[in-house]
């Protein structure tokens, strides 16, 4: 170990040593806190472990870094001199934070301890020195409590019911409040907080065996190892799953300056947004509370307040607020999560971050920030007049802060997922109760079902049997079951179900809480702050207002609605329609993307709803999948693939040649001047035959043949490997009537179609090619079909026939299967199973532990959900290369599931195909991934978006355009 390593980086007073590190080393937190303070905001001073002491913690038995400790005492002993008190001492007493803080924000996760410093003696001389010994007492009380079942193991709900004692026994009967009126920790005076403390340490000192520690290093060595600890705690640990962290070394530790919002009704502590992180709108947002301190907020304590509040109270501190709001948006281009604290008036900055937004809040605000102002100019010369921003940075904010290119790269595949989630379907709502208006319809059903109203955290809708633990939640979605976890509030514990779930009920909270900062990154409807939910867990079932719902009972939560938002039973949910700021930033990602991007669909209706997602084609038309859609259908292909004659299996094929040109008609007419590559049939036929008795007796009378034929011709099918077997162009090659059925129905649809004025470019695609010889007869055996008809029908038509690559040896005989082909499409998930000798339906027994990083780490991700670059890539990559080097206008596309993953089509970019094909829902995914790509390799040179660049990526309508503007300016 290096004795010149440098474990920790101070800041405090403008001076920041971390202000040019990564988060990688000190956590996003420190980072955050570091360049807060070098451009001057009020943050306590302090100093940020690096995340590398948590990484040798776990290698090394769980001791510290050997230099640790006294870089420790070096950086508390500069930080005494900055602040001029002394950690311990009960004359000018400095009081610490110690909280965690990793690469990747982890709200809630992992451990924070407040109030390090105080002790028996200490505790007096800060009431004291406060005027107030209320405040002094409640302070250590959190410190027992938090320290003890933090850094100590004890377990957290003893010190919550010895505190619920004293409320209950003491507070309410002083108050005179009846047995369901709330009483909040602010109610409990100084004398009822001795009795608290005194009781906490009896606790600490019953379940740890010694009394609660009197030195303040002993307090603050146990904090950081706590913070270590927290890690890998369970709660963490499903986090980091849930939300595929992975490569990170641990967290960082920041050592902080206490600075105190619960010393009385001049103080407080908030959380906020810079933006509202539900709807994206540019509102400032949050909630505060005021004598109240750390956790507070977020716990579910007591019910928060509007940021409106503090502005009313303390217009001077909010403007102050404000003006960090602007400061940080301009110095970040980026809406931030923001934790503040007052003491006594004064405003003190605790933590910026990239905040969690909803799905549509992420489109919106990367729009806003890209052609919007933050402020308008008159709010910037009232900052300037307080004195509260500089005129740059004023400048700055009453401008759009960010290009439209950092918009699309702020955008993550996850946000379009996540944007198509559902609502209640009140349309078909009113139409079945024949209500005269959407409202009506909601109160009927109101009156019917309402249960409650809370605060709408996250919006959206969600419906699903109720659990009311965790555990619960995530056994019933193993089970398969839709869950709503209904809790009184979440803890971090609660992650693991919280993931599970497809809904979150509180009944505290805010819009701030853990439950909604959690579900918000997840995109999950949340509805918190449900006050009226009284929770049996013990009896498993929850009351409110009078109803009773058991566990395992339906309910609906509605996110979008700001009241009336909880109903029993079970309600009909639908899609969301996607904002307007969505459609303007893909058309944005379709200005700059070179790629083409199609859509896997195999029907008429699946074409219809690719288009609407912004399909430029079909990429891949599965026509098996056609066969499958009607029992008619099945019969037909079935008599033909038992049959013994060829006369006999033509007849069996003109009864299937008017379902596929009908099919084709559809799919054509959906993607009216689009192309449509159409894959001949694929899956080995006896995936087409009857396998139980009583199904191939009703095929043995439809095909009018004898049963003991029909069992002999499903036998003699069986294959032994069929993904390796007689399949694709080996079964044209064997049966070259399903090649001409196919055929004559792609091209009677197209030219039927161009006669009704429907522009038709068809691709016939031949699959699981492995020779060139092979290729050859079958594209002379379609391109005979297709021109006999075409001259037998008087018709000219433009059609391609190619190929799939979708095993090596295509690959790696592609010059000259070019010869033959004219367009390749890879299928990346056969290419991938016979490159890797995988199969995707058995590798799901043991891929999990390939992937898994805490156990061999064999692959970063499942090689078919995101393309093998090392072995499957370097085959697509020579694919290409040989294809081009016979026909260099070889037309080259991906039509694997891996052309709808992220990663995947920056791969297909960068090795210059012309289009990648998924299934509708992921087109958009593929038009995002396809304009980064484009703004990545950009970045790698010079900055994006040259003259040059937005040339070559504008689409071929404003290419057009631009040549008409040229040619009049000529004339």
């Amino acid at each position: 170990m290096a004795s010149d390593k440098k474990w920790v980086y101070f800041f405090g007073k403008g001076i920041a040593e971390g202000k040019n590190q990564t988060k990688a080393i000190l956590g996003g937190k420190g980072l955050g806190l570091a360049q807060m303070t070098s451009i001057g905001l009020p943050v306590p001073a302090g100093f940020t472990i690096i995340t590398e002491a948590c990484d040798y913690y776990y290698k090394n038995g769980k001791r510290w870094p050997g230099p640790l400790e006294a870089a420790v005492k070096k950086s508390m002993a500069r930080l005494e001199k900055v602040t001029r008190k002394r950690f311990g001492d009960p004359k000018r007493p400095l009081f610490v934070s110690v909280r965690s803080g990793a690469a990747l924000s982890m709200p809630g996760m992992m451990e924070t301890i407040l109030n390090l410093g105080l002790n028996d003696q200490v505790v007096e001389a800060l009431g004291k020195l406060a005027g107030n010994r209320r405040f002094a007492l409640d302070a250590y009380r959190r410190l027992i409590m938090m320290y003890g079942s933090t850094a100590m193991g004890v377990e957290r709900h003893l010190f919550d019911h010895a505190f619920d004692e004293v409320k209950n026994r003491q507070t309410r009967t002083r108050l005179q409040k009846g047995p369901d009126a709330s009483i909040a920790d602010t109610d409990v005076n100084e004398t009822e907080l001795e009795v608290v403390v005194a009781e906490f340490k009896r606790i600490y000192q019953k379940h740890t065996g010694d009394p609660f520690p009197q030195d303040a290093y002993h307090q603050l060595k146990g904090a950081i190892s706590a913070v270590f600890n927290s890690w890998m705690a369970k709660k963490a640990v499903d986090y980091r799953n849930a939300e595929k962290i992975t490569g990170l070394k641990g967290t960082a530790v920041n050592i902080q300056e206490m600075v105190f919002g619960n010393m009385g009704d001049d103080c407080g502590t908030g959380v906020c947004f810079t933006r509202d992180p539900n709807t994206g709108e540019n509102l400032y947002y949050g909630d505060m509370l005021f004598n109240a301190q750390g956790e507070d907020v977020v716990a579910g304590v007591r019910t928060p307040l509007k940021l409106d509040e503090l502005n009313r109270i303390m217009p001077d501190v909010y403007d102050q607020l404000e003006a960090v709001r602007v400061i940080l948006e301009v110095e970040y281009g980026e809406m931030q999560d923001l934790e503040f604290t007052i003491e006594q008036k004064d405003l003190f900055m605790l933590q910026c971050r990239t905040g969690k937004r909803s799905p549509a809040a992420a489109f919106e605000i990367a729009v806003d920030q890209a052609s919007k102002p933050l402020i308008t100019p008159a709010r910037a010369k009232e900052l300037i007049k307080k004195k509260l921003v500089s005129k740059a940075t004023a400048l700055k904010a009453t401008k759009p802060l960010i290009s439209r290119e950092k918009a699309v790269s702020r955008i993550q595949a996850v946000d379009i997922e996540r944007l198509f989630y559902p609502e209640i379907d009140w349309a078909a709502t009113r139409d079945a109760r024949n209500a005269p208006s959407l409202e009506a319809a909601k109160e009927a059903v109101w009156r019917e079902s309402g249960l409650a109203t809370g605060i709408n955290a996250v919006p959206g809708a969600a419906c699903g049997k109720v659990a009311l633990t965790a555990e619960k939640a995530e056994v019933m979605a193993k089970a398969g079951e839709k869950v709503i976890l209904v809790r009184k509030e979440t803890s971090p514990e609660d992650v693991g179900g919280m993931h599970a779930a497809v809904g979150i009920l509180t009944a505290t909270g805010g819009k701030t809480s853990h439950a909604a900062v959690v579900a918000r990154g997840w995109g999950k409807c949340c509805i918190v702050g449900c006050e009226t939910l009284k929770i049996n867990e013990a009896g498993k079932q929850f009351s409110v207002n009078g109803k009773t719902v058991r566990e395992g009972d339906f309910v609906t939560l509605d996110g979008s609605a700001d009241k009336r938002n909880v109903y029993q039973g079970s309600l009909r949910l639908i899609d969301r329609k996607p904002p307007a700021a969505y459609h303007t930033l893909m058309k944005w990602c379709d200005d700059i993307r070179r790629l083409k991007v199609r859509t896997n669909a195999d029907t008429p209706a699946d074409s219809v709803k690719a288009v609407e997602m912004g399909a430029e084609g079909i990429g891949l038309c599965r026509t098996e999948h056609m066969f499958f859609a009607t029992e008619q259908r099945q019969l037909a292909m079935q008599e033909m693939i038992v049959a013994d004659m060829e006369e006999a299996r033509r007849h069996a094929l003109d009864k299937l040649l008017p379902f596929q040109r009908d099919d084709f008609i559809g799919i054509f007419k959906a993607m009216n001047g689009k192309p449509v590559t159409i894959r001949l049939i694929d899956p080995p036929l006896h995936e087409f035959v009857p396998h139980t008795e009583d199904k191939m007796k009703e095929l043995a009378q439809h095909a009018g043949l004898d049963l003991d034929h029909v069992r002999q011709r499903v036998h003699q099918l069986a294959e032994a490997n069929p993904m390796l077997g007689h399949r694709g162009c080996r079964l044209c090659i064997t049966y070259p009537e399903i090649l001409e059925m196919q055929v004559r129905a792609i091209i009677e649809a197209a030219i039927e179609c161009q006669k009704a004025g429907v522009k038709v470019f068809p691709e016939i695609m031949i699959p699981l090619t492995i020779d060139a010889k092979e290729l050859g007869i079958l594209v002379e055996r379609t391109k005979a079909v297709a021109d006999a008809i075409l001259g037998e029908k008087r018709a000219s038509l433009s059609y391609m026939v190619g190929t799939m690559i979708e095993t090596p040896r295509a690959a790696l005989t592609a010059d000259r299967i070019a010869e033959t082909a004219e367009f390749f499409s890879f299928g990346t998930n056969d290419l991938t199973q016979t490159t890797m000798a995988l199969s995707r339906d058995d590798a799901g027994r043991f891929l999990p532990e390939y992937c898994d990083k805490d156990r061999t780490a064999i692959f970063a991700h499942d090689p078919f959900q995101s393309l093998d670059v090392e072995g499957v890539g370097q085959l697509v990559r020579m694919g290409i290369e040989k294809g081009r080097s016979t026909r260099p206008k070889l037309k080259v596309g991906i039509c694997g599931e891996h052309g709808g993953e992220a990663q995947s089509v920056r791969f297909c970019h960068s090795v210059g195909m012309d289009y990648v094909s998924c299934s509708p829902y992921r087109v958009p995914i593929a038009r995002l991934a396809a304009a980064q790509a484009v703004i990545e390799s950009a970045d790698t040179g010079k900055k994006t978006k040259s003259k040059a660049a937005r040339k070559a990526t504008r689409p071929a309508a404003t290419k057009a355009k631009a040549k008409k503007k040229t040619a009049k300016r000529k004339k």
